[in-house]
């Protein structure tokens, strides 16, 4: 798990940086720096499901897991409306930083789903195998 972590970490900065640089062509202000904003804020939030859920797993819902999982909502939501007001950040931006890390999320669990399926089905001897291998009478 920590290494599919690292892995969507590692991936998702080098896209948002490329998003950025590519949006400062469209819009230089507020788009650059909201998309780096959504994007390292679904990371983060991915680290805290991630700890949320290893925690779960091990403690089942204790009050412990249910408060860090309501104060990290309200923390990214306290992030997110103060750069609003202040009007630090645009929407779209953010929106677009949210989406290439859920889409990393995605394309990295189909990954490493089908990785599993393989490894699963590899250790299995075919039927074909076991029939071909036994000695005719």
């Amino acid at each position: 798990m920590k290494d599919l972590i690292k892995r969507i970490n590692k991936l998702g900065m080098v896209i948002l940086v490329a998003a950025a640089l590519l949006s400062a062509a469209y819009e230089w202000k507020k788009l650059p720096f909201s998309i780096l904003v959504g994007g390292m804020l679904g990371l983060f939030n991915l680290k805290g499901l991630a700890w949320g859920l290893r925690d779960f797993a091990m403690y089942r819902a204790s009050g412990k897991v249910i408060f860090l999982s309501i104060f990290r909502f309200f923390t990214l939501a306290f992030i997110l409306i103060v750069l609003a007001v202040l009007k630090l950040i645009n929407l779209i931006g953010i929106l677009i930083g949210f989406t290439i890390v859920f889409v990393l999320v995605l394309v990295e669990g189909i990954r490493t789903a089908r990785r599993s399926q393989d490894q699963t089905t590899s250790e299995e001897p075919e039927p074909s195998d076991i029939q071909e291998n036994q000695p005719l009478h």
